[in-house]
């Protein structure tokens, strides 16, 4: 069972050749196996995962059941889920206990998944190896010395691991498109907006978005039809047409204008990943698309815009974590002050200290429009001309990852 894709895992629960609960069973088996050696998750929350799959049954044996009806699936620990540890693999929530669902959490409870846990992450989805986590570093099912890479790590491992068909994660500046890459698997990065970020802890407000991360472009289709939606909790979120991502699945892309972004090639790309990424492109002009090359100069400014965004939206949003609230709590404090500097110091890890001093430095009086404001000019700037480069072919790509697979001693 564990080797189906959720469209055939659907299609063999609604002729019955096994149950959700027999479903459930199994990837619960795998992960008591597998698990503990991988450390992709932080939390199984196995009473809950075979109630909800004795419910999906119920809904199958009705014949009101959909494509994601009793089909596992594993939750970044960065969504809230109601009575559940929501850690952000951080030792700042590691006693936190979501009192509510995350949107995305309700719109893929209420589509019939099956939750199995919740996934390991750099702390607050801060990294890119999975090795920030206060849980300790997370491992590539393909080669334990490698790391799956992050943040979202431990939801890409489990999913190539077979240890669930389908698991959330989250994208900032590469958090579901570099792990999915280096671990085998498909992820996804949605438009910003088309998903609520309700419920979502987040890291950088005006860069994170959720999406899936399945075996497949046709199991993350179906995963995305139930994630989207409009959410009147998130002011971010658009209203707009909700799509059947799965019905272009098939078409045929003769004639489709593919604009391949020069600068994405260039510098320190791995030479192995480059040929890769050609060969790829090869076989979508051999199946008929346009190749074109693009050029947009102003991408080199995107990484320093992106570390001084990201740092200044971390400082602002991770400032509510301060030992008064919710979360860690240092022990014995004085005074006031001693309560947020020793609860701050001793719950944060060390990558997520530096963003937060870069990301208050970048704010501050004396800083705040050589840095912050430049950072947010690069952005529309880069905006408007990727707006333009699109007007002159239907797809933007670049490669699927920017480096090789990083080792876990390094």
């Amino acid at each position: 069972m564990h080797q189906q894709s959720i469209a055939q895992l659907s299609a063999a629960l609604t002729r019955k050749e096994f149950s959700s609960v027999e479903l459930t069973k199994c990837f619960l088996e795998r992960l008591r196996r597998f698990n503990p050696e991988l450390n992709c998750l932080i939390s199984i929350t196995e009473e809950q995962a075979l109630a909800a799959a004795a419910q999906a049954d119920a809904t199958i044996a009705n014949g009101s059941n959909g494509p994601l009806t009793g089909i596992p699936i594993i939750h970044k620990d960065i969504f809230c889920t109601q009575g559940t540890l929501t850690s952000c693999g951080s030792k700042m929530l590691n006693n936190f206990i979501a009192p509510y669902d995350a949107t995305v959490v309700k719109h893929l409870k209420a589509a019939g998944t099956v939750m199995l846990g919740k996934s390991n992450l750099d702390e607050f989805a801060m990294g890119s190896t999975n090795q920030t986590s206060a849980y300790g570093a997370c491992k590539n099912p393909w080669d334990l010395a490698l790391s799956p890479g992050g943040s979202s790590g431990g939801s890409a491992a489990a999913v190539a691991a077979r240890l669930a068909p389908l698991a959330t994660g989250t994208d900032t500046g590469g958090s579901i498109r570099q792990p999915a890459a280096w671990s085998g698997i498909t992820g996804i990065k949605p438009t910003y907006g088309s998903i609520s970020r309700y419920g979502m802890v987040a890291f950088a407000s005006s860069l994170d978005q959720a999406g899936p991360m399945a075996q497949s472009a046709e199991d993350c289709a179906i995963a995305l039809n139930a994630m989207i939606g409009f959410d009147t909790k998130d002011s971010t979120c658009v209203d707009y047409a909700k799509p059947d991502h799965t019905k272009t699945l098939n078409d045929d892309i003769k004639g489709l204008k593919i604009g391949i972004i020069n600068e994405f090639f260039a510098g320190d790309i791995d030479s192995e990943v480059a040929a890769k990424n050609y060969a790829a492109i090869k076989t979508l002009e051999q199946l008929g698309a346009i190749i074109t090359e693009i050029s947009i100069p102003d991408t080199k400014l995107g990484v320093p815009a992106y570390y001084i965004i990201a740092s200044s939206e971390c400082s602002s949003n991770l400032a509510r974590f301060d030992g008064v609230r919710f979360g860690y709590r240092c022990h014995e404090p004085t005074d006031l002050e001693d309560l947020y500097c020793r609860s701050r110091g001793e719950g944060f890890g060390e990558e997520v200290k530096l963003r937060i001093m870069m990301g208050t430095f970048a704010l501050s009086a004396g800083y705040y429009d050589a840095c912050y404001s430049k950072a947010q000019r690069i952005r529309r700037l880069i905006s408007e001309e990727l707006s333009k480069a699109l007007a002159q072919v239907d797809i933007l790509v670049g490669p699927t990852t920017p480096t090789t697979a990083y080792r876990l001693d390094e």
